[in-house]
């Protein structure tokens, strides 16, 4: 297994959420978003500047701020 953290996830690729390392408020946010342990993922597209980027994450589409997907950590698929 080899695990990335999610904003190393380049546009157009999928990946699947192996765990989080988020702090408890943030952690329960992602969870009630989808981010749960093996839920496949698409990084969509990502803003101009880079940050955010838009993921696609159970049918919705979700926008992450890098400091909070660096602390998701995925396998490419």
């Amino acid at each position: 297994m080899n695990e990335i953290k999610l904003d190393g996830v380049p546009v157009g690729e999928s990946a699947l959420v192996r765990r989080l390392e988020s702090p408890p408020g943030i952690r329960r946010r992602l969870l009630d978003m989808g981010l749960t342990a093996g839920a496949p993922l698409t990084c969509l597209f990502e803003s101009p500047s880079g940050d955010p980027r838009a993921y696609l994450v159970r049918g919705a589409v979700i926008a992450l701020r890098a400091e909070v997907a660096q602390t998701i950590f995925v396998e490419a698929v």
